[in-house]
């Protein structure tokens, strides 16, 4: 066709991207756009806690983690939010977080939406171990600060010296375990599994028609595991024997990678990355069977999470657990995230760094710290004394003749450190601390990080549903008044 041309699409300059595909800004559930005969109550719980997140604080703050450098329309830090808090709430998989938003309206609200749209996923559930890893400990952290900051409408602080003279303020501190989705450790099983994995590594190493293939004895091996796995009675003798064989088996395997690596095969970085691990339990184990030892630094639980460590905690039916452990500090009903770490950690050594911390929030140190036995050690009673801190419970020793307690101060002081653990009881069973179901090392941190603000978040509503609740009341009895007179 003379004299026609088709006009192109510009293309977008360099450097220029869109981020974002709609406005992250907080409407009211009225200028939600609801299909035909569908109305949204204003009253449901994800209304009322849309509410209570300042969305353009947050995404002032860290649009730019995601950001999208590949060309592709990048998804809203609302919806990455959004549906991280939604599946710590709920303990979905990410195949099922995204189709519930997909499903239901009143999480499309809460998650940004403009109005009701059930005709496409809103991400691809495999977007899920992305927005994990960029929503850090760090960035949680300070996204719960905003959270509780709007909630008590109030500005914070200047980081500067305070000189008004006197402390202020109670903080709670305790430390628990956040345990991972992780098979008991036997060293049997452990060893077992190394083995099969090497047995893959050979498989994979090994080109038919090059030579003999190595021996693994897989069968026998196998054999040999399942005769102590299926016996019921596991004597320490034979549990010993069956470690041996399987340190013969597993050593013999190594061997053998070793020698295709020395005829020219390479290994790739995720087969280096395993054989690493491999090789560090095939070490411990050896080192503990050599020395009929039970236990060793650094101790390799899981080959598939090689970080996670056995934590001794001494509660009753769980003495260890395997995961991370973290500490949390309770003011005034608010929980924070204080030290996370997969190390068996002693938790005294973070209380003055959880002091001051609380210092630099407030302007003031706390006149009290409530807290077990184990973080009264020396240096923390030196510490809290400077300071003009009274830090809960006895003297360090047997108690003096001539010494006298106030009793009932340090029945106030125990009553009142009961919050923090009513916090882990209900981080763990309603806000996905019971059982962290991530594998990776950055998203099982953002996975504790995310229950701890989910926590903060069930508190404003439950704070909400109270004043409700009173002011009812306290118009149902006004109105009874009424009639009575």
């Amino acid at each position: 066709m003379q004299g026609k041309t088709r006009k192109r699409a510009k293309k977008p300059a360099l450097g220029v991207m869109v981020v974002y595909k709609f406005e992250n800004k907080q409407i009211s559930i009225n200028e939600f756009g609801q299909p035909v005969g569908m109305k949204l109550s204003p009253e449901n719980r994800w209304v009322k806690k849309a509410q209570m997140i300042p969305w353009v604080e947050i995404e002032k703050r860290y649009a730019k983690l995601f950001a999208n450098r590949k060309g592709n329309v990048a998804k809203p830090l609302r919806l990455a939010l959004g549906a991280c808090i939604i599946q710590a709430e709920y303990g979905y998989s990410d195949v099922e977080i995204a189709l519930q938003i997909q499903e239901n309206a009143y999480l499309q609200y809460f998650c940004g939406y403009k109005e009701y749209d059930d005709s496409k996923l809103p991400f691809d559930p495999s977007l899920m171990v992305y927005f994990r890893k960029r929503l850090t400990p760090e960035v949680l952290g300070e996204i719960n600060e905003m959270i509780i900051a709007n909630a008590q409408n109030e500005k914070r602080q200047d980081n500067n010296d305070d000189d008004e003279p006197g402390n202020s303020g109670t903080i709670i501190v305790d430390a628990t375990c956040a345990p991972s989705n992780i098979k008991y450790p036997q060293d049997t099983s452990l060893l077992n599994e190394a083995r099969e994995a090497t047995e893959k590594i050979i498989d994979e190493l090994h080109i038919p028609g090059e030579g003999k293939k190595p021996r693994t004895y897989r069968k026998q091996a196998h054999k040999d595991y399942l005769n102590i796995a299926r016996t019921k009675k596991k004597t320490a003798k034979k549990i010993r024997t069956a470690t041996r064989k399987q340190l013969g088996y597993l050593d013999r395997n190594l061997k053998s990678i070793e020698a295709l690596q020395a005829d020219g095969k390479e290994l790739s970085y995720k087969q280096v990355k395993k054989l690493e691990v491999i090789r560090n339990i095939y070490a411990q184990q050896k080192l503990m069977y050599d020395n009929k030892a039970h236990s060793v630094p650094d101790r390799i639980v899981s080959l598939s999470q090689p970080f996670i460590r056995p934590i001794v905690r001494g509660k009753a039916g769980k003495p260890v657990e395997f995961g991370a452990k973290l500490d949390i500090s309770v003011e005034d009903g608010w929980a924070r995230l204080e030290v996370m770490s997969f190390d068996a950690y002693n938790e005294a050594m973070n209380l003055k760094d959880m002091v001051e911390r609380y210092r630099k929030r407030t302007g003031r140190y706390p006149s009290r710290v409530l807290a077990d036995k184990i973080y009264r050690n020396r240096d923390n009673l030196a510490y809290c004394k400077l300071h003009h801190i009274r830090l809960s419970g006895p003297a360090l020793g047997r108690p003096k003749k001539d010494e006298l307690r106030d009793k009932k101060q340090d029945y106030i002081d125990e009553c009142e450190r009961v919050e923090v653990e009513r916090r882990f009881s209900l981080a763990k069973r309603k806000c996905g601390l019971g059982l962290i179901t991530t594998r990776l090392e950055p998203t099982i941190s953002h996975s504790v990080a995310m229950s701890i603000v989910v926590l903060n978040l069930r508190k404003i509503q439950c704070a909400l549903l109270w004043l409700l609740f009173n002011f009812r009341l306290s118009m149902t009895c006004g109105l009874n008044f009424v009639i009575v007179q």
